[in-house]
């Protein structure tokens, strides 16, 4: 039987947990003493994958961050997947930020995915991106399960996701 097996190595959030971890992050908010009286934003747009915040003042900005990211980790989805953008003054000592989701492996990602499939010298296994993944074949299944266990114990600076096995 010389059938290769193969798997995709993707990224990605859950959007609907996104926006669920926005709402609550809101309420939490809403009820802080510490955010009573202020001028607080927190705004998730689905379609550009972008989580817009705005806050008075420095230390209530990375108070709303911090609240908005313990959310974001209690509803499951990775802060490695978060991309912070500098904060921007706007009027009335108001901080405004854009948080991008990664839904997608990037170019240079998908490289390092490769080479280190590559360095790790693995036998008979392959990699290749296509578009937005990394397509692993091998043609013995044991091998393919030690490869998605040395990508895990890798740092590419995005959560990995295992799908499509075949």
């Amino acid at each position: 039987m010389a059938s290769a097996y193969s798997f995709d190595v993707t990224t990605g959030c859950d959007l609907q947990e996104v926006d669920n971890a926005v709402n609550q992050a809101q309420k939490e908010v809403a009820q802080r003493f510490d955010f009573k009286g202020s001028h607080i934003l927190i705004e998730f747009k689905r379609a550009d994958a972008i989580i817009q915040i705005e806050a008075e003042g420095e230390m209530r900005h990375d108070a709303l961050v911090d609240v908005l990211r313990g959310k974001l980790i209690k509803r499951g989805v990775s802060v490695k997947n978060l991309e912070f953008g500098d904060p921007k003054p706007g009027s009335h000592e108001i901080l405004r930020s854009d948080i991008k989701l990664k839904m997608a492996l990037d170019s240079e990602t998908a490289k390092k995915v490769t080479a280190a499939v590559k360095e790790a010298k693995l036998k008979k296994i392959t990699a290749s991106i296509q578009g937005e993944q990394v397509r692993i074949s091998s043609p013995d299944k044991d091998m393919l399960q030690e490869c998605i266990a040395m990508l895990r114990q890798g740092e590419f600076g995005v959560e990995l996701q295992f799908g499509n096995f075949r």
